[in-house]
């Protein structure tokens, strides 16, 4: 008696499936091109801002370079090319100035953190990994569109002279400079204090 040929078994036909549509999906993830957000480099203005209160403000850093790193000062809200500064941004990495520090908050509505703990916060790390661990991976990575995404969370930032600022990375991409054109929403208080909202 034929039974004809032998069918195969119903898992493998799955498993064909699935192989099959991650292709595609990935050719067609591959084929389109993202809209990148409408940010565009922030020129830098260092002003020293006293001990005031700044923010929320937004600013966005090209940090494209894949050498150098682009530093950012809190007390002069701007980027800056030489001396003291904050944090320092490249390509995907974030770290903290020396004596200073940074504790993940979660993800949390940003302006409701209104006052940042007074510890927790971690210096940057010693391996070749060059982002600091209170950051660690701010962002998510798509297999499909193979673009950074942030994930949102807000982080509180302590300085090397003791001052505090909340950051929030919102984008790792803009229209002008392409990837690695961070930017961030902070506010920073310059008193000295851990309340960073009015």
């Amino acid at each position: 008696m034929s039974h004809g040929g032998a069918r195969p078994p119903i898992l493998v036909l799955v498993m064909g499936a699935a192989f099959a549509l991650l292709v595609v999906s990935l050719l067609i993830g591959s084929l389109t091109q993202p809209e990148l957000p409408a940010y565009t480099p922030t020129v830098p203005a260092p002003v020293r801002i006293g001990d005031s209160l700044v923010g929320p403000a937004t600013y966005t850093i090209d940090a494209s370079g894949t050498e150098q790193w682009r530093h950012f000062d809190f007390r002069r809200n701007s980027a800056v090319d030489s001396g003291p500064w904050d944090l320092a941004f490249r390509r995907f990495h974030v770290i903290a100035a020396t004596g200073g520090g940074i504790v993940d908050l979660g993800v949390v509505p940003f302006d409701s953190v209104r006052e940042l703990p007074a510890a927790g916060y971690l210096p940057n790390g010693a391996g070749p990994d060059t982002t600091n661990p209170g950051m660690g991976k701010w962002y998510d990575y798509s297999m499909l569109s193979h673009l950074l995404t942030s994930r949102h969370h807000v982080y509180g930032v302590r300085t090397a002279t003791g001052r505090y600022a909340k950051l929030e990375l919102l984008a790792y991409y803009c229209r002008e400079a392409g990837t690695a054109c961070i930017t961030f929403r902070y506010a920073y208080q310059g008193n000295g204090t851990p309340r960073v909202a009015r």
